[in-house]
């Protein structure tokens, strides 16, 4: 079995006064793909954002490549290899698609080159195509494959996307689907949060259910058959 690439133990985390996450822990092993499900509100985008140390206080442990991280800063822990992509997608309006593409650096220090520019067209035919075009001409699915490569570029080998299938046309999502097949198949581990069960389940290695900041089920992708019944009711799927 792969060494863990990520470690919580439990993590309490806060926005302010308002205690978010209570007591959340988890791992995530090399090559492995993870998805946290659960309705909104539920603490899994938290989750990632006290991952990254992007949320106020934090207390418990949280282990990335086997260095307590607790205490860092986001840049420091971004050069362990993290990428994040968020909800928000985050493209410049005023710059190209590939101007967009260019835009961040190599992360210091992984001992990894990110994607070249061809293995992204490669990967995202799309991009090519449109990569003289505005931020702001893309469409929704084009801005998602844009933020995915993006943070592949930068030598990230652990992936935390955040609800890339959201709002998005079926040919995309199912686009997105095969690109996670294809990064797993190349080693890279990924963590998604995801409300839309049909496009994670069948892409998961293993899963957490979260509910109310905490972790309220965790299982595998050969138990998924029979933890249905328990979804159902946590999710509503």
């Amino acid at each position: 079995m792969s060494a863990p690439v990520i470690q919580l133990d439990g993590v309490n985390a806060w926005y302010g006064e308002s205690h978010i996450l209570h007591g959340v822990s988890l791992e995530v092993r090399e090559g492995e793909v993870v998805s946290l499900l659960g309705r909104n509100g539920s603490g899994r985008t938290s989750t990632l954002r006290a991952l990254l140390g992007l949320t106020g206080r934090r207390t418990g442990s949280v282990r990335i490549l086997g260095q307590e991280t607790i205490d860092w800063p986001t840049y420091r822990i971004a050069r362990l290899g993290l990428g994040y992509c968020p909800e928000e997608r985050g493209i410049f309006a005023s710059l190209s698609c590939e101007e967009n593409l260019m835009l961040p650096p190599p992360l210091v220090g992984t001992g990894r080159e990110g994607m070249s520019v061809d293995e992204i067209y490669s990967l995202f035919p799309n991009l090519k195509t449109r990569r003289s075009s505005p931020g702001t001409r893309l469409s929704g699915g084009e801005q998602q494959m844009l933020a995915v490569a993006r943070m592949l570029r930068t030598g990230a080998r652990v992936l935390l996307l955040d609800e890339i299938s959201e709002g998005l046309a079926p040919v995309i999502v199912q686009t997105l689907a095969r690109m996670i097949q294809t990064l797993r198949g190349q080693g890279f581990t990924i963590v998604m949060v995801e409300q839309n069960f049909h496009f994670a389940g069948p892409l998961a290695d293993r899963f957490y259910v979260m509910e109310h900041g905490r972790v309220a089920l965790e299982f595998g992708q050969s138990e998924l058959a029979a933890r249905m019944p328990q979804l159902n009711e946590l999710l509503g799927v």
